[in-house]
């Protein structure tokens, strides 16, 4: 797709404003880097390692097994898994096969799991051998259309050694019992070909995945998205991102072959994580480290330090609490970090002063992104250099797409140079629509010059120099006798406190003013403060109709799986105190 220049004397010197030839079935990057890198490493998970060409049997295994129960072109195949070895090979797997790929939360409960089943129409589903999480789905296959459960152990990708001992300590989970007829990973690969059906696939047409959103607005929604909406993801962020690779060299395209490692923190049923750690680690030939739990240890967070020294991962894409978590870490000094090149931030938007804080700490650059799930996800991302990345902002949409700020209203009327207004995306990774959701894909798709817009739901504008601002979510901003209060506004200057971990802003009912300001914060470790003393650094930082009259501390805020802070969770009770 071919879009317009847009309007900014910063466009990175040397991005191409358009990309090509991304039209292909997601599973050829793995093909393509297993023929081109067939020796060399895929995932690392506890020192055992797979090479591309093992993923790649592996999948060609997967493919060929779905197609011996039946699984035909367009069925769904549901993945139930944390950050496993297993995942590549039957994602890729799957999608070999031709059939769908619904990604599943790995914490989600039985009635969860079944809704998303259900509403997917799932024929199979791959879950992990463990206590919690196979009772979990032997109870949601319950009342589906689930025909083949598949147990994954984690010893099938631990080395030997660790293997051995984990089964003799009993330290390698598993569950209690299983029931008959499901189905054992190990032994599916071992018995099925490595042959997978020739399927023919219209890449801008057949659905890849069916990614759920969260559900902070109700009841979650399956993106439907195509194999081209994340081969043009991958081909416009390489486009994109620019590193320096040694010091005093100049920035350049991701390099290939396995120079790179990425640190897999974020879970891949999230589109964040599949698309920037596990899809693109593949597309360049590079590593992936396969991270389960990202907050394990004591102090949490300490073995995805320990993880980092030991593995030197060069990439990292994370959500802002992570980067929160790392700064804020007691032992952060024991650890060296100085391999991490560029660390790509999303998910929610990055307050300034983290940025600031993670990037002294540990030497590497953050280029803040933006999109959604149902943008498979990147659909803005920030100059990589620091001469021009404007931190704060989102930057400048990706080559070939466009972004439209247009009025909240109607969604149609294109608004002027720095007003606020909802950002609506037009790109290859558009989603396809809401699975079976006619309904909803009618409020959120809208016609404008010809071409088909995506409303997103997050509030914006474009700044004089062609950097995209987002304000907040619609469904947050809060009503302040008559002003409106962002508040990722409010977020920002509570996180410039020097005792001030996490913060979050909501709106409650305010018999004078209609709404109040509630901040809500996390102290960092070992901090104390009072009510009194925030509230009289937001006098002395914000405009009076900004400032929270009501601060609460907690010991933690709630935040969802892939690290976002739920405000709605917060609202919530609000409103359950008020009844």
């Amino acid at each position: 797709m071919a879009a317009e220049t847009w309007p900014t004397p910063n466009w990175p010197e040397g991005v191409s404003h358009n990309v090509s030839d991304y039209e292909k079935p997601l599973f050829s990057i793995l093909d393509e880097s297993a023929q081109a890198y067939p020796s060399l490493v895929y995932t690392i998970f506890n020192d055992a390692t797979r090479t591309y060409a093992q993923v790649k049997d592996t999948a060609d295994r997967i493919a060929n097994f779905l197609v011996s129960r039946g699984i035909q072109k367009g069925d769904r195949v549901a993945i139930f898994l944390p950050n496993l070895p297993h995942y590549p090979a039957i994602f890729f797997g799957i999608l070999k096969a031709g059939a769908v790929c619904v990604t599943c939360n790995p914490l989600y409960t039985a009635n969860e799991l079944n809704y998303q089943l259900n509403d997917a129409g799932a024929k199979v589903v791959f879950c992990m051998d463990h206590p919690q999480f196979y009772p979990t789905t032997v109870a949601a296959v319950k009342d589906s259309g689930v025909e083949s459960v598949v147990i994954c152990s984690v010893k099938s990708y631990l080395p030997k050694v660790k293997a051995i001992i984990g089964g003799l300590l009993g330290k390698i989970p598993k569950a209690q019992h299983y029931e008959s007829g499901h189905l054992f990973f190990d032994e599916v690969v071992a018995s099925a070909q490595p042959r997978p059906p020739a399927v023919e696939i219209n890449p801008v047409e057949d659905l890849a995945l069916i990614i759920y959103t969260g559900g902070t607005t109700g009841v979650p929604k399956g993106a439907a998205l195509t194999h081209t909406n994340f081969t043009y993801d991958l081909a416009a962020s390489n486009e994109w991102i620019r590193l320096v690779h040694e010091p005093g060299a100049k920035p350049e395209k991701t390099r290939k072959g396995g120079f790179h490692t990425y640190l897999g923190v974020l879970p891949w049923y999230h589109s964040f994580g599949m698309t920037c750690a596990l899809l693109s680690a593949c597309s360049h030939g590079g590593k992936i480290i396969c991270v389960p739990d990202p907050r394990a240890g004591n102090p949490p967070f300490t073995e995805v330090l320990k993880i980092v020294q030991k593995h030197k991962p060069t990439v990292m894409p994370a959500v802002p609490t992570i980067f929160v978590a790392f700064t804020n870490h007691p032992q952060l000094d024991q650890y060296e970090l100085n391999s991490l090149m560029g660390c790509f931030s999303g998910g929610a938007p990055l307050p300034p002063e983290v940025c600031r804080q993670f990037e002294e700490k540990t030497g590497s650059v953050i280029f803040e992104g933006y999109g959604l799930s149902e943008t498979a996800p990147i659909a803005a991302i920030n100059p990589t250099n620091l001469e021009q990345r404007k931190i704060g902002t989102i930057g400048f949409p990706l080559p070939g797409t466009d972004i439209k700020i247009v009025d909240i209203e109607s969604g149609i009327t294109e608004l002027p140079l720095g007003e606020d207004g909802e950002i609506a995306i037009c790109g290859p990774q558009v989603m396809q629509g809401y699975w079976q959701k006619p309904d909803e894909n009618e409020k959120v798709f809208r016609e404008i010059n010809g071409k088909r817009y995506f409303l997103t739901g997050d509030i914006g504008h474009v700044d004089e120099e062609g950097y995209i601002l987002i304000t907040d979510r619609k469904k947050d901003m809060i009503l302040v006798g008559g002003f409106n209060v962002y508040p990722r506004d409010v977020e920002d200057i509570l996180f410039t406190h020097a005792k001030v971990a996490l913060a979050a802003v909501v709106g409650v009912p305010d018999a004078k003013s209609g709404e109040t300001v509630k901040a809500y914060i996390q102290l960092k470790p070992g901090e104390t403060a009072t009510e009194e003393e925030i509230l009289a650094f937001c006098k002395e930082n914000m405009a009076g109709y900004k400032r929270p009259k009501i601060v609460e501390f907690r010991d933690t805020l709630p935040v969802s799986n892939v690290g976002k802070i739920l405000r709605r969770v917060l609202r919530d009770e609000e409103r359950d105190k008020a009844k």
